[in-house]
């Protein structure tokens, strides 16, 4: 009786294990843009900061994303419980802050296009370990990383509706260590070619040093790209959000290819920002003359 009881609880075991396996391999696919998005706006990150700094500050950061997402999904499944309609209008209120912020970027850098770079701009003393600065940017990048962790989170809820508490739990788990592994893993490696190219320089076969002086050669045009793919980044995401929480807006955009969905969501983001920007500040303006 004992062993039919334990067979049972393997065989149900083994079930729950192969479902929460499939549906985290449909959420990986579902969320793959979003992990392209969050890739590049975290190696952005990584800019502007001394070699010997760039992996506590991606470590740091990957520990905010982890308890960005710890305390996202009990909220997400007691959201799931008692108000499910309230998970789009905050997904909507997140992708327009994430709209502002890039607007906000984009007007740094012109407004500090006289300047040779505005990371050169923050003197040495400033980019002390654990001084103001650094602090602001690794809780800039965990603000922008609770707003992509909630749209991956969102996105899993939404394909595993009809589970039990049980296998929606596990899904939510695996898909969060998963992206967060991932994202930060490959960040890490992104910010860490200079030194791999260095390191290849020093290898005795040609063909490898040959492809340490191409790594060399091409990671600081890589960051550069990284930093604007950031920023475009933010427009994709945020407007995305925005796109799919209005209806006709989301089947126009869905009837169109990948690239051109992709633009119009961009295009939508910096709309989106602009319009809030304006708002903001337009808002600033009547505070101090009231």
């Amino acid at each position: 009786m004992a062993a039919g009881s334990l067979l049972t609880l393997l065989d149900d075991i083994t079930a729950i294990l192969d479902d929460v396996w499939i549906m985290t391999k449909l959420s990986a696919k579902k969320t793959a843009g979003v992990l392209g998005d969050d890739l590049a706006l975290n190696a952005e990150q990584a800019v502007g900061l001394s070699p010997e700094r760039e992996l506590p500050v991606i470590f740091a950061v990957a520990k905010g994303s982890a308890k960005n997402k710890a305390m996202l999904i009990p909220v997400a499944l007691l959201l799931r419980t008692v108000a499910p309609w309230l998970i789009q209008p905050l997904l909507m209120v997140g992708g327009l802050f994430l709209c502002y912020e890039g607007v906000e970027k984009l007007l740094h850098r012109f407004t500090h296009k006289g300047e040779k770079n505005a990371e050169e701009a923050v003197s040495a003393q400033d980019k002390v370990a654990g001084g103001p600065w650094e602090t602001e940017k690794i809780a800039g990048a965990v603000r922008t990383d609770l707003i992509l962790s909630a749209e991956i989170i969102a996105l899993t809820l939404g394909l595993v509706a009809d589970l039990d508490f049980t296998r929606v739990l596990l899904v939510l788990v695996v898909i969060s260590l998963l992206m967060t592994v991932g994202v930060y893993g490959l960040v890490g490696l992104i910010v860490k070619l200079d030194d791999i190219g260095l390191s290849l320089q020093r290898r005795s076969r040609a063909a490898l040093r040959t492809l340490g002086k191409w790594i060399l050669a091409t990671a600081p045009r890589m960051l550069a790209l990284i930093s604007w793919l950031g920023t475009v980044a933010i427009f994709c995401v945020g407007g995305g959000i925005v796109v799919h929480g209005i209806g006709p807006l989301h089947h126009f955009v869905e009837g169109l290819n990948a690239i051109l969905g992709l633009l119009a969501e961009g295009v939508t983001g910096l709309l989106a920002g602009f319009l809030v920007t304006g708002v903001v500040k337009l808002a600033g303006r009547l505070r101090k003359a009231t």
